[in-house]
């Protein structure tokens, strides 16, 4: 139960007593009515402002109408206390009983409790972490995976068809680079002596247990290969290798994506120019400066 919802129920309820009885006019306007936190807890459980928003239509001072629904609430079993306070605003404290209610609501429902029909029919897309694949998560990358992950969560107990996706930026100059870098690690696993890591290339010690991988799936094969042959297999290995390095990271976070969309086979299937023209049709695209 949301306990909020029910109390404006209740108020509305009382209001529709008042009115029955001819104390305020009929067809009120509650629209506006909110039942919400106090600013300050000692003040109440829930406060209204249901008085001060109806005053006008009902033609009474709002403390006066506060009165009024402050003595109807007083006589509802879930309600301990009412005060009026300021100009006219409604703190509630709700009984005891009403409390252990909800506790046993919490029990009974298990971790159903608290979930919503609100996104039904809705479908939701969260993308999140999408780190380079160039090497493991640093904390920054773990942040974004907690807080999409708990975003992803929230929308699903909402009631929302979520969708978590990875999108692995493999298309772009830096897993070039990438391969670059692993095919020489790949030949100092051979015994070479490559020295310092040139700049531009990653000098990161992970490519080493990838370098080695790389040797015992491959041998020797591309070592005396040109660099147009073993670019695109190296590079592949080298992102599959780096992605494995960040799912074990997640993993031990809890974090499961539904979906590992790859950059580059969307490239490939034109999916980019393809959103690029539906875009530009509905005149989205524009050229910003800095």
């Amino acid at each position: 139960m949301n306990h909020f919802a029910y109390i404006r129920e209740r108020v509305i309820a009382t209001l529709a007593s008042l009115s029955d009885e001819g104390t305020i006019p009929s067809s009120l306007d509650t629209s506006r009515v909110t039942v919400e936190p106090p600013r300050d807890p000692e003040h109440g459980d829930v406060a209204t402002n249901a008085a001060m928003v109806l005053a006008k239509q009902a033609g009474l001072k709002p403390r006066d109408l506060a009165g009024m629904i402050s003595a109807g609430l007083s006589e509802e079993a879930e309600i301990a206390e009412v005060d009026v306070a300021g100009p006219g605003f409604i703190n509630i404290h709700l009984a005891d009983p009403f409390w252990w209610d909800r506790l046993r609501d919490i029990l009974s429902a298990g971790t159903a409790y608290g979930d919503s029909e609100m996104g039904s029919g809705h479908a939701i897309n969260v993308e999140y972490v999408s780190a380079n694949p160039t090497g493991p998560m640093h904390v920054g990358h773990g942040r974004g995976a907690v807080v999409g992950d708990a975003l992803a969560a929230l929308l699903s107990k909402a009631g929302y068809e979520v969708t978590k996706e990875y999108y692995i930026n493999d298309a772009g100059a830096q897993v070039d680079t990438l391969a670059r870098s692993l095919y020489l690690r790949y030949r100092e696993a051979h015994g070479e002596d490559i020295g310092e890591v040139p700049d531009g290339l990653y000098p990161g010690e992970y490519l080493i247990d990838a370098a080695a991988q790389l040797k015992e799936m491959d041998g020797g094969k591309w070592l005396e290969a040109a660099e147009e042959e073993w670019l695109e297999p190296v590079r592949r290995f080298a992102v599959k290798s780096m992605m494995a390095l960040i799912r074990q990271d997640l993993a031990a976070l809890g974090v499961a994506h539904n979906q590992f969309s790859s950059e580059r086979a969307l490239v490939k299937a034109g999916g980019v120019d393809g959103v690029l023209e539906a875009l530009t049709d509905r005149d989205l695209i524009y050229t910003g400066v800095l």
